[in-house]
């Protein structure tokens, strides 16, 4: 189906930034919709951000204003880029992407995959 690859975590200091990137590969028709999740320690998966393939974009309350979320429709890409981060930002990121994937010669099926997940630290 279809695959995605994260990378960019790591460790930073409060007030620093971080750019995350995904990648989607394997048999793509189209992406709907691509976006970061994350989940802390003890915490509920949550939406940081999403943008369609028209660009519309939203985010979570949390993050607007220091959180931008881009994507490349050609090279099937979504980054994040982080900037002004908190200790409360400290959380395990995932990319999210839903579509349709070629499912045979002539039909597509739904898509609905996540990435393996990158941690992000912020000390304070």
């Amino acid at each position: 189906q279809v695959q995605l690859a994260e990378s960019g975590g790591g460790l930073v200091q409060a007030g620093g930034s971080l750019r995350l990137s995904c990648a989607a590969s394997g048999s793509i028709f189209s992406i709907n919709v691509m976006g970061w999740y994350r989940q802390a320690p003890g915490k509920q998966r949550e939406l940081v951000a999403v943008i369609t393939s028209g660009s519309s974009t939203n985010y979570a309350d949390s993050v607007k204003g220091r959180f931008t979320i881009s994507r490349d429709n050609a090279k099937n890409t979504v980054s994040l880029q982080m900037n002004s981060l908190k200790p409360e930002d400290t959380a395990v990121y995932y990319c999210n992407a839903r579509g349709l994937y070629y499912h045979g010669y002539f039909t597509q099926a739904d898509f609905d995959s996540w990435g393996q997940g990158t941690q992000v630290t912020v000390s304070s």
